[in-house]
């Protein structure tokens, strides 16, 4: 577990969480400033630490809220709870009514474009703009191979439990432009064990492939919500040089989005906001 203040990452991430009963557990979340809202989602297999720099950039004056699925960053990482993507939309959702948050410019990244935009579906006058950063919110028709080969049973959880092979590549496969290590230390710091990694390898399993795969409906649910946003103010900003989440999803967020403005960000990896965060900043802005 990760808290407190200190040397490190920890300066770059002075926020002290709050806690919210969800179903399995505590999601942690920061939430500062004050003003209409800016809900930061984050995928896998990063955290909340992930969009430090738009509460360095936005608050006080404005509201911003950096929460942590379970399983992930500061909250709860219970072992049998199911970790499917219609759970992790259901407690975010549980948030956002907890909190009565209105008038939400959402940011998603990763895992973060389903789960959140998930819930903007479901409650779309409560979401003015949204900001959409390499991400899926729809099925795709591959996965890469270096993420296929962790959801091989038995070998999946030992490269991403016990080698901490998926959130330890992260840090060097998703940036082109490299992490300093302070950095490199908050991604990793909720990850440290075999316990601690239990949403990372779940999220990799609960990538719906196939037709008949648990969360393939609720996925379905999740794209079937992406028209009744489209009229919202919305950009996509998108690392091109991402192995993941290549141009091919930007292409298709761009036809469910077509007045979306479009900042691609040629010289960028998957972690868009380390790479350049700077376009995503000024994209809030806009």
């Amino acid at each position: 577990m990760v808290s407190g203040q200190g040397v490190g990452w920890q300066a770059l991430y002075p926020w002290e969480p709050r806690f919210l009963d969800v179903d399995g557990g505590r999601m942690a979340y920061v939430d500062v400033g004050a003003g209409a809202p800016i809900l930061c989602v984050h995928g896998n297999p990063t955290w909340g630490f992930y969009w430090r720099r738009v509460a360095e950039r936005y608050a006080p004056a404005r509201r911003v809220l950096l929460p942590d699925h379970l399983g992930c960053g500061r909250s709860d990482k219970p072992q049998a709870w199911p970790y499917r993507l219609s759970g992790h939309v259901d407690n975010l959702e549980r948030l956002v009514l907890a909190l009565d948050l209105r008038d939400i410019t959402l940011v998603v990244h990763d895992w973060g474009g389903a789960i959140g935009l998930g819930v903007a579906g479901r409650h779309p006058e409560r979401f003015a703009r949204l900001v959409i950063t390499n991400t899926a919110a729809f099925p795709a028709p591959h996965i890469p191979a270096r993420i296929a080969v962790c959801r091989v049973p038995g070998f999946g959880a030992l490269a991403v439990r016990g080698l901490n092979g998926f959130a330890g590549a992260a840090v060097h496969m998703a940036t082109e432009k490299g992490l300093a290590p302070d950095v490199r230390a908050g991604l990793l710091a909720p990850y440290g064990s075999w316990a601690d990694r239990i949403a990372t390898l779940r999220f990799v399993e609960d990538i719906p492939m196939a037709a008949d795969h648990p969360s393939r409906a609720a996925l379905e649910a999740v794209a079937a919500g992406l028209p009744g946003l489209a009229h919202l103010p919305t950009a996509l900003v998108w690392g091109m040089k991402d192995w993941c989440f290549t141009p091919w999803f930007l292409a298709e967020f761009r036809r469910r989005f077509p007045a979306a403005a479009v900042i691609e960000v040629a010289d960028a990896g998957h972690y868009v906001m380390e790479d350049a965060p700077e376009a995503v900043l000024a994209a809030i802005a806009s």
